[in-house]
């Protein structure tokens, strides 16, 4: 493998000098199609750390869809009902493979924010995994190796010029890592720490019992926050993230928006908007934005008129009623923080979007009066010790 990569470019196009090398050694990265950019880069080796750690933790596929160095959704392997298939653009694919329910999984988190993406898997990419990625708007991948016809079907993708990498699942990066920051270097020791069931086991709350699928959505959660930008905290359920709030700097600011994500997350998959259908010729893009202002709560009459030139015939809005009758069948959704929770105020918004499991580090000033609201809404939570704190 080469020492060094030239990148076609650094964050931004007039920074021109941008290369990805080794210090020491060659690198575990390869280019098998495409020219990567540096922001490439940012997401692909951040985006990979959270799937292999996902393998790790749950012995399950994973996958991620990244953009600007935040997980737009990462999930484990799950079997999918057909409203989560319908919702996820996938119910016309028979027989997807468990790597390629992973993706769809992660990118039906947030459909929106994974426009233009960069995925990542954990296991050999298969063709049934390619040929999702391949109708989906996306600027790369990353796996550890890829069976040949699925690198011949993404070697296809946008002309020949899809990112593709492979990395060596053997690397682990040094015990030391270092960063320059306005001309200073800063360093520090590698957050090696695997977050893994054993961290949601010192249960704080009345309510002691954590089923195992809540303690795989924790870690599924929890695991994607050690790779997001912080603040930040996430909603989980079924293998998989369902809204992250990323890089607020108020932490029930993070705890509205990944709230807000999950219940679209959930609204999607609401009767009305599953029986909708499409004027012919959209593509997914404009599909996926249809149903996102279609689901706006407020929509200006400029959005209400573009969702209803989309479909054919135009659906009635969901009223107040039934928007509000939907979300309150959200149950067992799973929530996970970065750091600790410093007030109540993320528990009492959690609780509308359905949150009975939490894991959080604990170690607030205030740790007595979030347990007081855990208990009051009937939450089971577990204090994991563990701060995950990404820049």
């Amino acid at each position: 493998m080469p020492q060094e990569i030239p990148l076609r470019y650094g964050m931004n196009p007039h920074q021109t000098r941008a290369r990805l090398y080794a210090a020491e050694g060659d690198l575990p990265l390869q280019v098998l199609s495409g020219a990567p950019g540096f922001i490439n880069m940012c997401d692909a080796l951040n985006a990979w750390a959270l799937v292999k750690e996902l393998r790790q933790a749950l012995d399950l596929p994973a996958a991620a869809s990244f953009k600007h160095v935040s997980p737009a959704g990462a999930a484990v392997t799950s079997p999918l009902s057909d409203a989560e298939a319908q919702a996820f653009f996938v119910d016309d694919m028979a027989d997807l493979s468990p790597l390629a329910v992973a993706y769809a999984r992660a990118r039906g988190a947030d459909r929106m924010s994974s426009f233009g993406d960069f995925a990542a898997f954990s296991d050999r990419l298969d063709r049934s995994a390619a040929e999702l990625l391949a109708r989906e708007v996306s600027d790369g991948c990353i796996a550890p190796a890829y069976d040949d016809d699925a690198l011949a079907v993404l070697r296809e993708k946008r002309g020949g010029k899809y990112l593709v990498l492979a990395i060596d699942p053997d690397f682990e990066p040094p015990a030391n890592e270092q960063r320059m920051v306005y001309g200073l270097m800063l360093e520090q020791t590698h957050n090696a720490t695997l977050f893994g069931p054993e961290h949601c086991t010192n249960i704080v709350t009345k309510k002691n019992e954590m089923p195992e699928e809540a303690v795989r959505d924790l870690v599924v959660g929890s695991i994607a926050l050690k790779y997001t930008q912080s603040n930040s905290v996430a909603f989980a359920a079924n293998g998989q993230a369902i809204g992250i709030g990323a890089g607020q700097q108020s932490r029930v600011h993070c705890t509205r928006l990944a709230g807000s994500k999950a219940d679209t997350w959930w609204l999607r998959q609401h009767p009305k908007v599953l029986e909708a259908t499409f004027k012919e010729g959209l593509n997914r893009a404009e599909m996926n934005n249809a149903i996102d202002q279609y689901l706006l709560r407020d929509p200006t009459p400029l959005e209400q008129r573009a969702w209803r030139e989309a479909f054919d015939p135009a659906p009635d809005p969901l009223s107040p009623e039934q928007r509000a009758d939907w979300i309150a069948k959200m149950d067992n959704i799973a929530l996970a923080s970065d750091a600790f929770f410093p007030f109540r105020d993320s528990i009492d918004r959690a609780a509308q979007s359905g949150v009975k499991y939490v894991v959080q580090p604990g170690s607030s000033a205030r740790d007595d009066i979030v347990i007081e609201a855990c208990d009051e809404h009937g939450m089971v939570m577990a204090f994991s010790g563990l701060r995950l704190f990404h820049h």
